[in-house]
């Protein structure tokens, strides 16, 4: 596994409403690569794993940490989004993944919530997967998200978020 940290900037955009539109604009919004309200702390790394002779996974750790409620209100607005927009048509790009798909579930038994974001983009035959897994514990959430992998590229979510969580929990970082 390599792992390239850098400091992201903060560019989470301000709290939408609950009602725009289910848009090419709400892609990063729904695929959880941009979140709700705007963290106090922030930081990311990419990672990419070998993980075959004709295969590479790419996925990124984003670490944010709110001040009050902000981490548990990012994922409540994480899930009505996706609840109200579950399939995106994309408008721009045609060829470039005509839809998007996405669906949200309980993750698995980590931090003081869970959960994990189904993500699939389509265009004629070809599917890539962006899924995410989102760890919150207190006002910091854990984010570990694959990104355009073959379809089965999640099975590398939970044991980099349950890493990612230990080296929180160790070193608040």
């Amino acid at each position: 596994m390599d792992i390239a940290t850098v400091i992201a900037p903060n560019d989470d955009a301000a709290r939408p409403s609950a009602h725009v539109s289910c848009s090419d604009s709400m892609i990063p919004m729904l695929s959880a690569t941009q979140l709700t309200g705007t963290p106090s702390a922030m930081a990311a790394a990419t990672l990419s794993y070998d993980a075959g002779p004709d295969d590479l996974w790419v996925g990124t750790e984003v670490l944010r940490t709110y001040t009050g409620d902000g981490a548990q209100q990012a994922v409540t607005d994480l899930r009505t989004f996706i609840d109200r927009c579950p399939t995106v048509v994309v408008s721009s790009n045609p060829g470039i993944g005509d839809s998007y798909h996405f669906a949200v579930a309980p993750g698995p038994p980590l931090g003081d919530d869970s959960t994990q974001v189904s993500c699939s983009a389509t265009s004629d035959s070809d599917t890539l997967e962006c899924d995410s897994l989102l760890v919150r514990i207190g006002t910091t959430l854990v984010v570990v998200q694959e990104q355009g992998n073959d379809p089965g590229g999640d099975k590398y979510l939970t044991p980099l978020a349950e890493a990612a969580l230990h080296r929180y929990q160790a070193t608040g970082s």
